[in-house]
């Protein structure tokens, strides 16, 4: 097939774009290669897709509408998977418009374009963050998440319901897919793995959040793209549904569907710490913080749907996941 993948220089994106070039496939790949974290970890995962078979790269911003057509109109995509945007609770609160512009502007340019061509299956990244201030655990698809706890959570899900509104008035098949805590080589160094393993090599403190009370889903990178791929081809279908059906937030009469892909094994932080500390050999500093704005004390992902749909429950141990990515860190920065 020849696939769309934006974000393609980001961490789920180019994993996922290598994945789908080595089993044969097409990618045309899109990026604006923004600053928020280190570019030139961005310029190496490039160079990594740069050299498989079968990559086209286009730098633009996907705010740019008219640059997004342009591409459309150069291709005929068989699959789109959009998992550009701006990333990060922390940043929403200092840089609002950011949001705004790389996560409502440009999605709905994506939906513009998917529904001008026909797409066959727009297949978007959501986020575990749009649960918010849900209590119950596990999060799950049917529960309602109507309590944002950031911006950021609230780009996500308004990227949900802007989804709905094209699957229901243009019939355009589109999976939304909550991401859980991802981790693993080629990682965002702005995320608490790389931050940590960072510091413990180095010998500084670790900034522990909320006291260390906090207990997260972490999901392996391979698991991810896995569930990414799996969706890919599982694409959803217009079916009746009877009078009460829309009271169930993970049911439509449109061609839409919304995924967990989490490791449903939320690990308190400092037990994810402790294999941290053993993976590299050394033990941390803490400095112990109180609880952010915006974040919340756990994650945890109810993936019986994603498993039902595609045969697929993310499974890689923590502990696993921690040393391969601690042996990719210490090779990458020759620490």
């Amino acid at each position: 097939m020849k696939i769309l993948v934006t974000g393609c220089a980001g961490f789920i994106g180019m994993n996922s774009a290598a994945r789908l070039l080595k089993a044969g496939h097409e990618i045309v790949g899109i990026d604006n290669v923004n600053d928020y974290y280190d570019v030139n970890l961005k310029e190496n995962r490039l160079k990594h897709l740069g050299t498989l078979p079968g990559f086209e790269f286009h730098r633009f911003d996907l705010a740019d509408h008219g640059a997004l057509k342009e591409v459309f109109a150069g291709h005929r995509f068989d699959r789109v998977l959009h998992l550009a945007a701006q990333a990060g609770v922390r940043y929403s609160l200092v840089n609002p418009h950011a949001y705004v512009s790389a996560n409502l502007t440009a999605f709905i340019n994506m939906l513009e374009c998917c529904r001008a061509q026909q797409t066959a299956h727009l297949v978007y990244a959501s986020s575990s963050s749009v649960y918010g201030a849900n209590a119950k655990q596990p999060f799950s698809t049917h529960d309602a998440i109507d309590h944002p706890v950031s911006l950021y959570a609230a780009t996500k899900r308004a990227n949900e319901l802007m989804a709905h509104s094209y699957s229901h008035l243009f019939s355009l098949p589109t999976t939304g897919l909550r991401f859980f805590t991802v981790y693993g080589p080629w990682g965002r160094p702005d995320m608490s793995m790389a931050l940590f393993t960072d510091a413990i090599l180095a010998g500084r403190p670790i900034n522990v959040f909320n006291n260390g009370q906090m207990r997260r889903d972490f999901t392996y990178i391979d698991d991810i793209v896995e569930g990414v791929v799996r969706v890919l081809d599982h694409v959803p279908q217009a079916a009746p549904v009877g009078p009460h059906s829309y009271d169930d937030p993970a049911k439509s009469a449109a061609p839409f569907r919304v995924f967990n892909i989490g490791n449903n094994t939320p690990v308190p932080l400092m037990d994810m710490i402790g294999l941290i500390e053993a993976a590299v050999g050394k033990k941390a500093l803490f400095n112990f913080m109180p609880m952010q704005p915006g974040d919340v004390a756990e994650t945890s992902a109810d993936t019986d749907d994603l498993e039902s749909a595609v045969g697929f429950r993310p499974a890689t141990p923590l502990p696993d996941g921690i040393k391969r990515y601690v042996a990719w860190h210490r090779e990458y920065h020759k620490v």
